[in-house]
């Protein structure tokens, strides 16, 4: 049986690293096994603000990969700024009562002159590119783009015109609600542009995929076309026996954002260790990830900087290794309604590693309903300081008995294999 070809257009691609390359690296990895063949179209010489090299060994010898140059304004803005480019790159956006004047002048420059993105520069080449790759490649009668950068589905619906492909669009994130949206100090025109490029994409795509059922939501009200939900997930890898933290480590593996900044559990903290002397010496918070300075001066601010492990970014591989060995992971998300439909990637790793989750986010949170339905943590809310010191000393009790762990349900729905299964059914369906 012959398989069925389909073009892949992302922006990020190992050596690129952080939670955006993993979705697709995951899905192109166990299409084969579903009598999918992938293309991949990635932009040949990136400006990736997180590198893993150990990502590359994933991608198949096998795999066609197509590459054209892109124009990277970063770089640029690099010369110009040095590291503030870069974090803003990363998503390090300083509170807006913290921003300097450098800081708010490339927030609007990004936001106002660079609709949707900075990466809309490579669209045109792009579908150039693409449009004569299609028609020297008539077996391949489906494309799929990703965003962020939201960009890709231009890309995605101009080639559906010029070449009668069917299109999906997948959005691994909002985008005109997506929470830094309002810190783009975006005119009123651009605001208007970026709701009706997003309106067209939405009514333009053959069919759509979410990673949440209040993106999905949200999206039915703009558009009838056909909406999935496809989560992220997490991937079977054998890592051998790994022994765990003998402190009673609280660890966040991932980016930790400004606007991720969540007093209220820096403050259940502080209280603890000041009421509970085994509690302080067993103590540890550990980070792994890019730090955004203003969580490192609050830390300060609450007098948890002698307790902190900050182990900096970190291979995927290794972020693993140290979710498995930790105590309790903790995830957290923005306290902002506009949150409510995100699902940071990183929960199904925390998931699958089998170690209890503290949770911590918007009332309705898509991600708290996970974690309740698989078993595998405890959630909280921003005004729930009690709650939280509630959960933090329930599962320090049993981590000093020698007993904390978590009981996980239903992960299996969470794999990649799975999740890739459910893909391949709208590949074939659309």
């Amino acid at each position: 049986m012959k398989k069925k070809k389909v073009l892949i257009i992302t922006y990020y691609w190992p050596p690129a690293g952080g939670p955006g390359v993993q979705r697709w690296l995951k899905f192109v990895k166990y299409l084969p096994l579903f009598d999918i063949e992938p293309v991949v179209y990635i932009p040949e010489n990136a400006a990736y603000p997180l590198l893993d090299s150990v990502l590359e060994h994933e991608v198949s010898e096998n795999l066609t990969i197509l590459t054209t140059p892109i124009r990277e304004p970063y770089r640029l803005a690099k010369i110009l700024s040095g590291k503030k480019s870069s974090d803003l790159s990363s998503g390090m956006i300083s509170h807006k009562t913290k921003q300097s004047g450098l800081e708010k002048l490339l927030l609007w420059i990004r936001g106002n002159m660079f609709i949707p993105d900075a990466r809309v520069g490579w669209v045109k080449p792009s579908v150039k590119f693409l449009s004569d790759y299609l028609k020297k490649n008539k077996d391949i009668d489906t494309i799929i783009t990703t965003g962020p950068p939201h960009s890709l589905h231009l890309i995605g619906k101009n080639l559906q015109q010029l070449n009668n492909v069917k299109w999906i669009a997948d959005f691994r994130d909002p985008w005109t609600t997506i929470g830094y949206h309002k810190q783009l100090k975006l005119s009123e025109s651009a605001r208007k542009s970026h709701l009706a490029m997003e309106k067209n994409i939405l009514e333009s795509a053959d069919h759509i995929i979410t990673t949440s059922k209040s993106t999905k939501q949200e999206f039915q009200i703009k558009t009838i076309r056909p909406i999935t939900v496809i989560t992220n997930g997490y991937d079977v890898v054998n890592l051998g026996k790994i022994t765990l933290d003998e402190k009673f480590t609280l660890s966040h593996i991932g980016s930790f954002l400004s606007d991720r900044n969540p007093r209220v559990l820096w403050k259940a903290i502080s209280e603890l260790r000041k009421e509970n002397t085994e509690f302080k010496t067993a103590f540890q918070l550990k980070l792994a990830g890019k730090i955004s300075d203003e969580i490192k001066q609050t830390l300060k601010e609450f007098r948890l900087d002698d307790a902190v492990l900050n182990l900096g970014y970190v291979s995927n591989e290794e972020a693993l290794r140290q979710m498995r060995a930790s105590q309790v992971l903790l995830l957290i998300e923005i306290d902002s309604e506009e949150t409510q439909a995100i699902i940071p990637g990183k929960l199904f790793e925390y998931m699958a590693a089998e170690r209890p989750i503290l949770g911590i986010g918007p009332e309705n949170s898509d991600f708290f309903e996970i974690i309740k339905q698989t078993n595998t943590g405890k959630t909280a809310l921003y005004n729930q300081k009690e709650e939280i010191k509630k959960i933090l000393l329930e599962y320090f009790t049993q981590y000093q008995q020698q007993q904390l762990n978590a009981y996980a349900m239903g992960l299996q729905y969470f794999s990649r294999y799975k999740l890739t299964e459910k893909l391949a059914a709208v590949i074939n369906k659309t």
